[in-house]
Order: structure tokens, then sequence, then C-alpha cells
């Protein structure tokens, strides 16, 4: 859940940093998509980092 939530959040900041910056709509997705892999890695390294922490 940790992954998903932050890969959503990712993308919706990469969007509205894209349309804040004057993008078109290509921009917007492309920023969309790369900050939202972006947060789902980091999203998988704090899963991880949990998982081994608490068990």
């Amino acid at each position: 859940m940790i992954i998903l939530g932050l890969a959503v959040l990712g993308a919706a900041l990469g969007a509205m940093t894209a349309k804040r910056r004057k993008g078109s709509g290509a921009d917007v997705a492309q920023y969309a998509a790369g900050y939202g892999i972006a947060f789902a890695l980091l999203g998988l390294v704090i899963t991880l980092v949990l998982d081994r922490t608490l068990i």
C-alpha cells in the first residue's frame, strides 16, 4: 500500500509541476510518469526497510 500511495502522490506532484511550468499535455504525462516511478521506487525501499526491521 505504501508503494501504490506514493506512486499516485508522485504522479499528482509531477502533473502539477508540469502544469505550473506551462507544459503541453505530453509534458504533463511525462512528468507524471517520471515522478510516479521515482516515488514508487522510494515506496519500495521504505517497504523493504520496514519489512526487515519489524519482522
